[in-house]
């Protein structure tokens, strides 16, 4: 009965938020904050009179319902579009809400036991193991870079633009250009653009490298509706001369031949675009910390069947493309707000006669990476919430299915073991295992190298994942996010129409790329700021 109670009361508190949200001039601070006390009083209601997985998900999802309502009178974007997020993000909490809460009422109801729910759940946790086990493996597989490659002339490969964008850099862009200029590529141009640095470092190195043929370009400042990165991107494109473009960031480290190795692998593949995942310096032991951010950004790319989904794995580390590929695919204008304009780019190339392939490094294509833990986390805060696209309620579902698929199978088993109900321990010993191993076949492809903590560190990756996603929303919506020396959070969390999707695109010019470039151009043009 108690549990009706609490029920009631969270549809009670449902219909309020929804009058509330519907009529914007009710929107004020005193109206968002009796809410957020009722919910909260909801929360704590129903924490008090039942503790286990339904109740805590119903708990999340009614601290998220808070977060978005405290948006509202936050004010960080126009009035209307806020306006326009919260109810949306509300409609799709309060549904997932009131699904849940229908267990909770099927439970009382048909009097369904504890073990009888964590059977089930233990069983779709073992599933999904399962098929993230088969994924990650599919894709160690097939992201091997080729052993044996075909020898060419070097005098018959392309001309090659390596395009590095830089801004307040030091050391790091010096030792990046060390390596490039000891490249064996014989048709190689390397540009190297200061974006609009602060300080007089960046310039002086790149004219350090003049003699060797680094070629120096002054960026200029990004339009309001442009990510910055984006922009010198685009001035980078405009400026080359090569027939591929390979990008990459300053802490990027080439072997002499890899350059080479990484040419000839994208023509014996016949694919247009490659991105490349480095090898990453192995971290101290005593910073396991640092085991957790690059790995865990990995994962999501290695272990998550994206192919089902029609959207290929991609990193912004390194990618090798066709600039004719740029050109046919509308250029960077298509996706000036993107935080990760490559996926935009692997997704156009794969569905285009499969010309996109994700490749690890490893010793033949003799690619590495050398950025530091504080870069790697800013980089994963930067872009865990845009990727979900700035949607708390997506950011939300997220972080519920991780945790119950990734988390709460080390809790059952301990909870199992405690409770001596040996069916539900083995199941979920079984589980354990399962995400265990493909954690570990991550850290591995991360650093090309087996670790023993790889098998026991991932439920504190799976906490400290869901804590990173949640940190970047709340940086994104209530703060900001600085992005070498720029806030970033206004050209991300612009109002924007957004572009048709590339099937969309097809379907309206399916008779050629030049109609497509057109269509990219015309429709940034007349929304753009």
């Amino acid at each position: 009965m108690t549990i009706m109670l609490v029920l009631i009361y969270m549809v009670l508190t449902a219909v309020f938020e929804v009058i509330l949200l519907m009529n914007s001039y009710l929107v004020r601070r005193w109206l968002t904050d009796i809410l957020t006390v009722l919910l909260a009083f909801g929360v704590g209601a129903l924490m008090y009179v039942r503790l286990d997985v339904i109740t805590v998900n119903i708990g999340l999802l009614m601290l998220y319902r808070i977060v978005n309502i405290e948006r509202l009178t936050h004010r960080s974007l126009q009035d209307d579009y806020v306006s326009h997020l919260a109810r949306r993000a509300s409609l799709v909490l309060i549904i997932s809400q009131l699904f849940l809460g229908s267990l909770l009422g099927a439970q009382e109801f048909f009097n369904i036991t504890t073990n009888n729910w964590l059977l089930g759940l233990s069983l779709l946790d073992l599933f999904a193991a399962g098929i993230f086990a088969h994924t990650v493996d599919r894709q160690v597989r097939v992201t091997s870079a080729p052993k044996v490659m075909a020898s060419r002339d070097e005098h018959d490969l392309p001309t090659l633009t390596v395009a590095i964008p830089a801004r307040n850099e030091t050391s790091d862009l010096e030792a990046c250009l060390q390596t490039l200029v000891n490249s064996r590529y014989l048709k190689l141009e390397i540009l190297v653009l200061d974006d609009c640095s602060q300080n007089q470092r960046t310039p002086e190195i790149i004219r350090q490298f003049a003699h060797d043929g680094v070629r120096f370009i002054a960026g200029s400042a990004p339009p309001d509706n442009w990510l910055a990165k984006n922009h010198a991107y685009q001035q980078l494109i405009e400026e080359a001369n090569g027939d591929l473009l390979l990008f990459c960031g300053v802490d990027s480290r080439f072997e002499p031949n890899s350059l080479t190795a990484i040419v000839e692998t994208l023509l014996d593949r016949h694919k247009t675009m490659l991105s490349i995942m480095p090898r990453n310096h192995i971290p101290s032991r005593f910073k396991l910390e640092a085991l957790l951010v690059q790995p865990g950004r990995y994962a999501w790319e290695l272990v998550l069947p994206w192919r089902w989904l029609d959207r290929p794995p991609v990193l912004s580390s390194c990618w090798l493309v066709q600039k004719q590929l740029l050109m046919d695919s509308g250029g960077l204008s298509a996706v000036s707000r993107a935080v990760q304009p490559e996926r935009y780019f692997a997704r156009y190339a794969a569905l285009h006669q499969d010309g996109y392939s994700f490749l690890q490094s490893g010793e033949q294509l003799g690619l590495s990476s050398a950025k530091s833990f504080d870069d790697q986390r800013a980089t994963a805060v930067r872009t865990r919430y845009p990727s979900l696209h700035r949607r708390i309620e997506l950011t939300a579902l997220v972080s519920l299915i991780e945790l119950v698929l990734l988390g709460v199978p080390y809790i059952n088993l301990v909870y199992c073991l405690a409770s001596r109900t040996w069916l539900l321990a083995i199941i979920n010993t079984g589980c354990c295992a399962l995400l265990s191993y493909v954690y570990s076949q991550v850290v591995c492809v991360t650093y090309q190298r087996r670790l023993l903590r790889g098998l026991w560190l991932f439920p504190f990756a799976v906490a400290y994942d869901i804590c990173l996603l949640n940190y970047s929303m709340w940086q994104y919506e209530f703060s900001e996010v600085i992005w070498k020396g720029r806030n970033i959070c206004i050209p991300v969390m612009r109002v924007i129409p957004h572009l048709p999707t590339l099937h969309q695109i097809n379907a309206i010019h399916p008779r050629g790329r030049h109609h497509r470039h057109r269509y990219h151009s015309q429709h940034n043009s007349r929304h753009s700021g």
